[in-house]
């Protein structure tokens, strides 16, 4: 058996502590490893998926592109261990699924894909901004803390606006984010 199978073996052995121990040395064989953990993320078991993903996001070599199909698993562990290994290796490739994933049913999932987008940065800003238009509260709420967190200045009109919406939780992001813009005001009657 290969140093490579060995520990892929360990990875996908069920026990966590042993997949976990076998990354750092999956990691230091390079690139030669990306194929295999690639196949591995085909598997039936959700599990054996999982560590994968929580490979892949530990390797330098991932590309973004390895990772998007991630996001749509059946299963919602992967699915946020997609999301989680985005906020490694993000790219600009990954915003529309990511955009598409802030909808996810898992809370954590959608979460992390907005972590993503953030780590994307102000290239996931115009999807975002779009997303403010018309989705759902919750969604709009993940969306909101991302263009927050990312400082863009293209987001004040949504800012502003999201300052009078109903949900207290957007009428929070809106003013965490103008407050990260310098933009943070008060205003007093005469």
């Amino acid at each position: 058996m290969s140093e490579l199978q060995g520990l892929l073996a360990e990875l996908t052995s069920g026990d966590d502590i042993c997949a976990e121990n076998s990354i750092p040395g999956l990691v230091a064989l390079g690139k030669a490893v990306i194929p295999p953990l690639l196949e591995l993320t085909r598997a039936a078991e959700s599990d054996t998926r999982w560590w994968a993903l929580r490979a892949l996001a530990t390797s330098p070599h991932t590309q973004t592109e390895d990772l998007i199909p991630h996001l749509s698993d059946s299963a919602p562990e992967v699915r946020s261990a997609a999301a989680l290994a985005l906020c490694t290796h993000p790219g600009e490739s990954a915003v529309p699924a990511l955009i598409h994933t802030l909808a996810d049913k898992d809370l954590l999932t959608a979460g992390l894909a907005g972590n993503a987008l953030v780590k994307i940065g102000s290239l996931s800003v115009p999807a975002l901004l779009e997303v403010m238009q018309d989705a759902p509260v919750n969604v709009r709420i993940v969306a909101l803390r991302a263009l927050s967190e990312i400082r863009d200045q293209r987001a004040i009109p949504v800012l502003m606006k999201s300052l009078s919406e109903d949900s207290a939780v957007l009428q929070y992001w809106a003013q965490e984010g103008l407050e990260r813009l310098g933009l943070d005001m008060v205003y007093i009657k005469p």
